[in-house]
């Protein structure tokens, strides 16, 4: 088949197919993100035309914010379907690198097509070309490198049918998830070649379950059947893989209290028994007690992230690390008993090395407990009505508004520790609800990748609503998208928590001994008496979004509930709510910073002292 090479691409693309957790075939590819410019409208922009009935393309307004949305469709189709971006060269490629780092971070499926300068070099230096003196064939796209599980430039069309393969493989393997950058030369995508037939035929690409080796398997049931005191600590990879339900068996069958991390989050009801809350420094005190006294902890398809570990404080010295995961890479960490495994398969089989044996009753008997305190806590944040009101009381009015259906995201600054610590699960046991982006804690993901989600969410849950919660700043950083949305008809709601700054790094930095500097709009810097202020609700009005502002609680919880009819009609809603810039949940885990060792301050180097006697909990390696 006579194609150029963007014929071919976008062809091939069009005939992947994917499959849902529960076995509904669907579009691997359902979404392409374009900003068109003279490096990818004629080639790659004439084959996606050419292609427009079959994979449908959404005209972004911000590279960065269109390739988030992508990352927020694949999040929410679970990783089983991925989302396109395509740029021109130049400024517009590298506006996608932030993307890709969100993608990697989070080990989440995203396939970005930057255009690039000419291969024939012709024409050299074309319109926004960065030349290297002392390499010819570098160029900006080289940045994605580091941001990028495959990165390719196709220099030839007949290099397709050699990388394409691996693009899908990269692409769905639980292992090696992450961002695929293939670099378009703008004259290598208008070349032609005589492709084979066979490359577009359809294809069903289902994500491997690797089973565990049988003498690692032993190795970790013997180690779990030695412990009184197990915690089951459920990550991304569980939501992935679909192993929710397996968890819960074991936990129940075995008496395990279970906790969660942020990608794990919304897996595990709010009420089950042995629900111990989520874990870590945005976590809650429940699950951080439980972790402090447990002497063997079972991580299951999580990379124990600095946040969810309290940079490693929250585990005993004399505790065992037993991890389930897809990657090896994440399941040897810190002298781990590792299973290199899928989640559900990794614990079913467990589960069953381990008939007859169970945790100390009173140990599984403390979840409850524990979880109940901290209940206790939440209640009592978000009982009082003040105003302004705190983002823990925002989250509530969200949160007893939300239903099964519904999805709940944030991204950056405060709110994911209210979102973590203090939401509770609503949804069917299993089935994710939340999307906190605190892999790389990307500011603007909020809104972009709302956008995407929104997508995804109006196929499988028609009659549910996302919800974003996000700070003015994030807002600020990246708004673009929220016009994208409502051009396209995606509707959600946004909630904009305005506290007149940075107000959780601001609370960092005096935490830690520093004087209030550059992040609250009161301590930076300005020629002005009076300056500016952003109107954000005239500003979301302008990007089409319907806005409701919302002067405290009685009225967020009017103007959300108006917001909801708004996104499910298919337009964005926007609700503004000043917020105080200083009331946090907080579940009194420690977090390693760089303090300085020497400032003017005392209060800094006293910070510091602190910190160096904190580091004396830190387990850097657990005892196998």
């Amino acid at each position: 088949m006579r194609q150029t090479t963007s014929q071919a691409l976008v062809r091939w693309l069009a005939a992947q197919r994917g499959e849902l957790l529960d076995g509904t075939a669907v579009p691997l590819f359902p979404a392409v993100f374009a900003i068109f410019g003279h490096g990818n409208v004629l080639g790659l922009g004439t084959a996606l035309d050419e292609h427009r009935d079959a994979l449908p393309v959404w005209r972004g307004h911000s590279e960065q914010g269109m390739a988030l949305a992508a990352v927020g469709l694949a999040r929410a189709a679970q990783r089983r379907q991925v989302g396109v971006a395509t740029s021109s060269i130049g400024p517009g490629a590298l506006n996608m690198v932030t993307a890709a780092g969100v993608a990697h971070a989070n080990r989440l499926p995203l396939l970005l097509l930057p255009g690039d300068t000419f291969v024939n070099r012709a024409p050299d230096p074309v319109l926004q070309q960065v030349e290297h003196f002392g390499d010819p064939t570098a160029t900006v796209n080289d940045a994605f490198r580091a941001v990028s599980r495959y990165f390719d430039r196709i220099t030839r069309p007949e290099q397709l049918i050699a990388t394409l393969p691996q693009v899908a493989r990269v692409l769905t393997d639980p292992a090696d998830c992450g961002p695929v950058t293939l670099a378009l030369p703008q004259d290598v995508q208008a070349e032609a070649y005589d492709f084979p037939d066979a490359l577009f035929q359809p294809v069903t690409h289902v994500p491997p379950r690797p089973r565990p080796d049988r003498r690692a398997l032993a190795e970790a049931a013997q180690a779990v059947r030695r412990s009184r005191r197990p915690l089951l600590v459920l990550g991304g990879g569980v939501r992935y893989s679909g192993a929710a339900a397996a968890a819960l068996a074991l936990a129940e069958r075995h008496g395990l209290p279970v906790t969660e991390t942020t990608a794990g989050r919304t897996l595990v009801p709010h009420g089950h028994a042995l629900h111990a809350g989520p874990l870590g420094i945005t976590g809650s005190a429940s699950a951080n007690a439980l972790a402090g006294a447990a002497d063997l902890v079972l991580a299951v398809g999580t990379r124990l992230q600095d946040f969810t570990t309290a940079s490693w404080s929250l585990f005993g010295a004399g505790s065992r690390l037993v991890t389930i995961n897809t990657a090896r890479f994440d399941a040897v960490k810190h002298g781990a008993l590792a299973v290199v495994a899928d989640a559900a398969a990794g614990l079913e089989e467990l589960g069953a090395e381990l008939a007859g044996w169970a945790a100390d009753p009173e140990w599984t008997a403390r979840a409850g407990v524990e979880r109940a305190r901290w209940d206790g806590h939440i209640d009592g944040l978000r009982a009082p009505d003040t105003d302004p009101p705190s983002y823990a009381q925002v989250v509530g009015v969200v949160n007893e508004a939300s239903g099964p259906d519904d999805y709940v995201m944030t991204a950056a600054g405060g709110l994911p520790g209210e979102l973590i610590g203090g939401w509770r699960a609503a949804g069917r046991p299993g089935e994710p609800t939340m999307d906190v982006e605190y892999g790389f804690s990307c500011m603007g993901y909020e809104l972009a990748g709302a956008w995407g989600a929104a997508m995804t969410r109006a196929a499988t849950h028609p009659d549910g609503v996302v919800t974003t919660l996000l700070g003015d700043g994030s807002y600020l950083m990246l708004n673009a998208e929220l016009f994208s949305a409502a051009f396209a008809g995606h509707g959600f709601v946004a909630v904009l928590c305005d506290n007149d700054g940075y107000a959780v790094i601001d609370r960092l930095q005096r935490g830690q001994g520093g004087a209030p500097f550059n992040n609250m709009y009161a301590d930076c810097r300005t020629a002005l008496d009076r300056p500016s202020r952003v109107d954000f609700a005239a500003h979301a009005a302008a990007l089409g979004a319907t806005v409701l502002a919302a002067d405290g609680l009685d009225a967020l919880r009017s103007g959300y509930a108006q917001a909801r009819a708004h996104a499910r009609a298919g337009r964005p809603a926007v609700v503004v709510v000043r917020t105080r810039p200083d009331a946090w949940t907080d579940a009194g885990a420690w977090w390693e910073v760089g303090v300085p060792q020497t400032a003017e301050r005392s209060a800094v180097t006293d910070a510091r002292t602190a910190l160096d006697q904190a580091k004396a909990r830190q387990v850097r390696y657990l005892a196998r």
